[in-house]
């Protein structure tokens, strides 16, 4: 069996594992995720330079840490975004929210956070897991950070719209409709920015991408300021 097969065998295991767990009566199964079977080890240069960082530069108490994928990384402003509030860049550019998980232990945890935002879910996506199992991996995140911190308002900005993967966009409102489920009902922050970066042709707003169609500029990133910051929590 080749690689593709057995990938779409796995899969399918899996959306079936997810539908008994969603349909048998007081069922309260977590949905099936990738955390499991997720090799974090190539993110360690990234992660052990947050360390080495922190060593030296002593991190704020009672932080903000948002933490996640590219358009974390590339959020050079968040500090300037948001003055006066105690915030933390810990995103790994390329991650996936299994990563996450896998390693909030060493990024997110140690920090003792007053609130934790994340962004991450449209890697997961490119990379062909289906909605359903990238949900998975949403839940195991958020109950890995209530676990260990369990006085910490949490927070998850929906997966954007973009045009390089324009073609996923299904997936993309699947997942955020899972994903704003689970936070209405766990008093989770759902930070919608999905219809902000839509124009009126329901397309990506062309204007806010740099030249890959895929990451934010100034203006995208303005967008998100203007969403997230009424959910930060100031002290």
């Amino acid at each position: 069996m080749n690689t593709l097969a057995a990938r779409k065998n796995i899969a399918a295991c899996l959306l079936l594992l997810l539908a008994l767990a969603l349909t048998t009566p007081g069922c309260k199964t977590s949905p099936p995720n990738s955390v499991a079977t997720q090799d974090v080890r190539k993110w360690e240069r990234d992660i052990a330079a947050f360390e080495s960082s922190d060593r030296t530069n002593t991190p704020p108490k009672n932080p903000i840490v948002f933490v996640g994928s590219s358009s974390i990384v590339k959020w050079k402003t968040l500090a300037e975004d948001f003055p006066g509030l105690p915030v933390i860049n810990r995103g790994f550019g390329g991650s996936e929210l299994a990563d996450s998980v896998k390693l909030a232990d060493r990024i997110v945890i140690p920090y003792a956070p007053r609130q934790v935002v994340v962004y991450a879910g449209g890697n997961d996506l490119n990379a062909h897991k289906p909605a359903e199992i990238v949900y998975g991996d949403f839940v195991a995140l958020m109950q890995e950070l209530h676990a260990a911190l369990p006085h910490a308002r949490l927070a998850y900005i929906a997966s954007a719209p973009n045009h390089a993967r324009w073609k996923r966009v299904e997936q993309v409102k699947r997942l955020n409709f899972l994903a704003e489920k689970y936070c209405r009902r766990h008093g989770i922050d759902f930070i919608n920015v999905f219809p902000l970066m839509l124009g009126p042709d329901g397309q990506p707003k062309p204007d806010i991408y740099v030249a890959d169609g895929l990451h934010m500029n100034a203006k995208g990133y303005a967008i998100w300021k203007q969403a997230v910051a009424p959910y930060l929590k100031k002290d």
